[in-house]
């Protein structure tokens, strides 16, 4: 049977769909996973060549772009259930070809791909490239049928952006729990600045967007319909303030580690508090609060959650409303891919 799965994303709420689809099939099959994106080719237009020249660093951050965002938050959905797999992203005129390399390079048994993605310019991935790979892999193509899935329902396409915020945080959350690790090492010289980065991203996102969005919208018309969950949601809106409160301890911790390492094993402690809470309180909404959603709510309910959630598009990517959030999911799709490397 197969073990290694090759699945093309490229960012759109179909592809969003496409890596639950994966992570399910591959833990049916104990398989492995690389998750690919063709990524935008910035030094073929004159301001990418300038950036090129001026700041060779800015330059391969700008070319990582959405790109790392896609893969750390796929990679982050694996690793919800401890499945090995890598992000690759590559940039090239020809998507399908890529996708082929790709999987001959890693040594893949099987493409699983969405029978649809974005159109225009950015869709760079799915659709018209689903059948040019169907017409050239020498490898077995299962093709997911997961545009019915997003575009039945307003409950579907709420559902599925709320999963891919989890999975941005996720990805985070990932992140600070190898900086963790980092800062408990003899020795240790642990990059500051990028967990300040983290830091600044759950205070921006999570924090002013996320949990607020939730407890106004899909909490509250959770307990109009219904008092099956009110325990649970007074419960989650009081692990929301309590992140609040932790993440402003590691904020405070993480300053005065700049000055003085012995602070090191407490901010290292706080983090691990943090990152454990974080993990228990995202499995109770999608194991408990989504399903609930799901049998209570009315079209219209799901309607306006979709709506709400749609405005945090830019955090979703992590990059358009700050520089900081793009070299942020750079970073963490790199470090996730060095530790799934076998």
């Amino acid at each position: 049977m197969y073990k290694h799965l090759l699945v093309p994303l490229d960012g759109s709420e179909l592809s969003t769909s496409l890596v639950t689809q994966a992570v399910e099939f591959a833990r049916t099959l104990d398989a492995r996973i690389t998750f690919f994106t063709a990524r935008e080719d910035v030094g073929s237009s004159g301001d990418g060549a300038l950036l090129r020249s001026l700041s060779p660093e800015a330059f391969v951050e700008a070319a990582a772009g959405e790109a790392s965002a896609i893969l750390a938050k796929a990679l982050a959905a694996a690793g919800a259930f401890g499945l090995p797999a890598e992000g690759v992203a590559r940039t090239g005129a020809r998507p399908f070809e890529l996708i082929l390399d790709v999987a001959a390079e890693k040594g893949c048994d099987l493409i699983f791909m969405a029978s649809h993605g974005r159109k225009g310019l950015r869709g760079l991935m799915l659709g018209s490239q689903t059948q040019k790979v169907l017409a050239h892999s020498t490898l077995p193509v299962l093709v997911a049928s997961v545009e019915s899935n997003v575009a039945g329902s307003a409950a579907e396409a709420a559902i599925g952006i709320i999963k891919d915020e989890h999975r941005a945080i996720a990805a985070v959350i990932n992140g600070l729990r190898r900086l963790a690790v980092q800062l408990r090492e003899a020795g240790a010289t642990p990059d500051l600045d990028f967990l300040a980065a983290m830091v600044h991203y759950i205070k921006a996102f999570p924090e002013v967007q996320h949990h607020p969005k939730e407890e106004q919208f899909l909490f509250k018309l959770l307990a109009r319909r219904t008092d099956e969950a009110a325990s649970l949601i007074a419960s989650l809106e009081q692990e929301h303030r309590d992140g609040t409160q932790q993440i402003d301890d590691i904020e405070t911790l993480l300053g005065q580690s700049r000055s003085d390492a012995q602070q090191f094993g407490a901010l290292a402690a706080a983090i691990e508090r943090f990152t454990d809470a974080q993990w228990r309180h995202l499995s109770a909404e999608e194991k408990l609060i989504l399903p609930a959603a799901r049998r209570h709510l009315l079209d219209d309910d799901w309607r306006e959650i979709e709506t709400a959630f749609r405005q945090n598009a830019e955090f979703r990517v992590g990059s358009e409303r700050d520089e900081a959030f793009k070299l942020l999911f750079v970073r963490l799709m790199n470090m996730a891919s060095e530790d799934a490397q076998p």
